[in-house]
């Protein structure tokens, strides 16, 4: 994969100028970057522990928030303000970065037809968000039972690559702006699963296709399938009925499938808004701008709150 190809991996979601951290408070979240080793790599990670939670305190939530494609962890947590909601609802959030050539920046998830530089070097990332998971289990008072994940773009599909590879460790996923590509296999066990998708996303059609724009160089040539198909996936995945229901509220509108008691499939049909985290930062200049009739993160989390393991 040529560079400009990484560089087109990078523009699957371009990060927001408000949501880049100032000069300061950039070198403050690098400087409370962990890492651990997987597979002989170091990976970096931004977590965020709410005051109130001790180390022996009784076993909270954890929130796996993933970047999109070209972003990090810092400006995953600008754009989401996860860490915000954190505070208030009393849950561990993490905000791990993917790999690229430059070390924070320009990075990347392999989830499997993309993105960019993971995608080519196959890089382990069940692996590390596996290891992770199983990390801030030893360091906080993580409960098993409750740990989720969610992302944006590139990191909305690693999301659903998760949720099929580590279902016994994972109970829910929340890919935003994400997709599938029709080959994925079932997970051994239910994850509900919650999905978000702009009908004006000319990067990740919500109808299917090859990507759009400029970006065709960050996946592998496989074209995604409609954002509806997702919810058909994890409905069968979670014994759910195969016919959603559909509710239009205006500005979205939700599907939402029948399922077994304590299980969930819902996909949010955005109308107003394209490749963007609703109710998220602004985009850049040439970026899509979040819906404002919803916010993601709010959304989000009510469902993650609902929906733990049995």
């Amino acid at each position: 994969m040529t560079r400009a190809m990484v560089l087109a991996a990078a523009a699957i979601v371009l990060p927001s100028v408000n949501a880049r951290p100032a000069a300061g408070q950039r070198s403050r979240q690098n400087a409370d970057l962990q890492s651990i080793s997987v597979g002989g790599r170091t990976r970096t990670y931004l977590v965020r522990v709410p005051p109130a939670i001790a180390r022996h305190s009784a076993r909270v939530p954890l929130v796996v928030v993933l970047h999109g494609g070209g972003g990090n962890a810092a400006i995953s947590e600008g754009m989401t303000n996860f860490t915000a909601k954190a505070n208030a609802e009393g849950f561990i959030v993490v905000y791990p970065n993917g790999s690229g050539r430059l070390q924070t920046s320009l990075l990347t998830w392999n989830a499997g037809h993309c993105c960019g530089y993971a995608m080519e070097k196959h890089i382990d990332d069940v692996g590390f968000i596996s290891a992770l998971i199983d990390t801030l289990s030893t360091a906080y008072p993580v409960d098993p039972k409750r740990v989720f994940v969610t992302g944006m773009s590139n990191g909305g599909m690693m999301s659903h690559r998760l949720g099929t590879a580590l279902p016994h460790k994972i109970a829910a996923i929340a890919p935003v702006v994400g997709a599938v590509f029709g080959d994925e296999t079932q997970p051994s066990e239910p994850v509900s699963a919650l999905m978000f998708n702009g009908m004006l996303d000319e990067h990740i059609p919500y109808k299917g296709g090859p990507p759009g724009s400029r970006f065709t160089g960050a996946w592998d040539g496989t074209p995604v399938r409609p954002a509806l198909e997702q919810g058909a996936f994890w409905a069968a995945a979670d014994g759910c009925g195969a016919t959603p229901r559909s509710r239009d509220s205006g500005a979205y509108v939700v599907w939402q499938y029948e399922c077994p008691a304590g299980r969930a499939v819902e996909l949010y049909l955005m109308k107003d808004s394209g490749h963007a985290w609703a109710g998220g930062k602004s985009g850049s200049p040439m970026g899509d701008a979040p819906s404002t009739a919803v916010d993601a993160t709010d959304v989000i989390w009510r469902f993650f709150r609902t929906h733990g393991k049995a």
